[in-house]
């Protein structure tokens, strides 16, 4: 039984990434720290889908996965130009 070690896994590095973004020393190792919290989400999503034989939470993972590329790419476009929209 491998899966719930790897959740768990998953689990302490999401719990790593939330402390880095509490305690970031700057903007953006704050944005990277979401970026690679909404990754290990969408890997535990995953897994999960896998150890339980569902589909729902391959679901979810595509719409965390969508949602954490945009917010990515606002954020990120706020850092450099101080503005969201042109």
């Amino acid at each position: 039984m491998l899966l719930p070690w790897l959740a768990a896994v998953f689990v302490l590095a999401m719990l790593l990434n939330a402390w880095r973004l509490l305690a970031g020393p700057g903007l953006p190792d704050r944005i990277l720290a979401l970026d690679t919290l909404y990754i290990n989400a969408l890997a535990l999503l995953v897994l999960l889908g896998i150890w339980l034989d569902t589909e729902i939470y391959f679901d979810l993972a595509l719409l965390i996965a969508l949602l954490g590329f945009v917010s990515t790419v606002v954020l990120s476009k706020y850092v450099l130009r101080g503005d969201i929209v042109e």
